[in-house]
């Protein structure tokens, strides 16, 4: 069934109607593989890490791998990948595009062409039949929830539900930059475990300083981020507080435990209230390091128009009780954002 046929009757609280007997199929063995070697090999060093730990400790060059690396390939996928590339909060110039770009394909995400097309089809259907990693695909019961929040979390991108390029993500298709960026991707998540690699072996000056560092640099390096972002999409759809008004079905979430690792992106109610703003931690106390890096890139010049949320835009979107709101409209097909044109200068 369409996912728009399918939104017409969902009331918020039944499965989806592809979640049925038998459900979305599971994709191919080359999926489940490669996916499984992208989001299982990490969890398993982080296993191997903790045993190594266990009364001998962590040394400071590979603390500081694993937090420099966590940075980088952090923020080139929420003020890359997520703030720029998805919504266009701000323009950028051709080099800081392509930076954020291969920053981002070193988080071990997926290429920039096939995380943003998701993240917009996401967009278009929050919580509702049609949205990819929605933690209310099995209903609202007890056990429904349980299975959804893995289905968020991690089972969606086992399932044969491909999001096309084409349709949500044209304008990055028509870029040949991101596009050759794209292709990349696996050499550049081999290139984000080879510089832990080396720079373990220069520091050290054994293998096994060098394998060190790649554990903690790469392997959980890649666990933590992976697991942030995809608690985004899982607990912050579920947990946390809703003072902002969103679509209709749209279940978005402020959770503030999760700020500082993920760089403000758990801030996210904000963010589904308001896509294209490039804060989404707009009140007293809210820690937003993604907006503050945009700023940063405003002050040298490299960003530019870049949309920040006036006090008016934020109250104008503040809950309020018995007021009409985006949730008292219907849920539109489609994320119902002009996109500006992705070639700023």
């Amino acid at each position: 069934m369409p996912a728009s046929s399918a939104a017409d009757i969902y009331d918020g609280t039944i499965p989806f109607p592809d979640s049925g007997a038998g459900g979305l199929p599971t994709g191919g063995p080359v999926q489940v593989v490669v996916t499984s070697v992208i989001a299982v090999t990490p969890l398993a060093g982080l296993a191997v890490a903790i045993w190594l730990a266990w009364g001998h400790g962590v040394g400071v060059t590979d603390l500081l791998l694993l937090t420099v690396l966590y940075a980088v390939t952090g923020l080139g996928v929420t003020v890359g990948y997520h703030r720029y590339f998805t919504h266009r909060g701000f323009r950028a110039t051709r080099s800081l595009r392509i930076a954020l770009a291969v920053a981002g394909s070193m988080a071990f995400e997926g290429s920039v062409i096939a995380w943003v097309a998701t993240h917009r089809r996401h967009h278009a259907f929050s919580d509702r039949p049609g949205d990819p990693h929605s933690p209310y695909r099995y209903g609202t019961s007890v056990g429904g929830m349980l299975r959804g929040l893995a289905h968020a979390h991690m089972g969606w991108m086992f399932r044969d539900d491909p999001t096309p390029p084409h349709r949500y993500a044209p304008d990055l298709l028509a870029d040949p930059w991101l596009r050759t960026i794209s292709r990349a991707f696996p050499a550049l998540s081999l290139a984000s475990l080879a510089i832990p690699f080396g720079a373990g072996w220069l520091i050290g000056g054994t293998v096994r300083d060098a394998l060190l560092a790649v554990l903690w640099g790469g392997l959980i390096r890649v666990a933590l981020l992976q697991h942030v972002t995809w608690s985004v999409n899982s607990l912050c759809h579920v947990i946390g507080e809703r003072p902002f008004t969103t679509r209709r079905f749209d279940r978005a979430t402020n959770l503030w435990p999760l700020a500082l690792l993920s760089f403000g992106e758990s801030w996210h109610n904000l963010h589904h209230s308001d896509p294209t703003s490039a804060r989404h931690g707009v009140g007293w106390g809210q820690i937003d390091l993604s907006a503050g890096l945009i700023a940063l890139f405003e002050r040298l010049g490299w960003a530019t128009d870049v949309r920040w949320p006036s006090p008016e835009r934020v109250e104008s979107r503040r809950r309020r009780a018995a007021s009409p709101g985006p949730e008292d409209a219907p849920a539109a097909d489609e994320a119902g954002v002009q996109l500006r044109p992705l070639h700023d200068s």
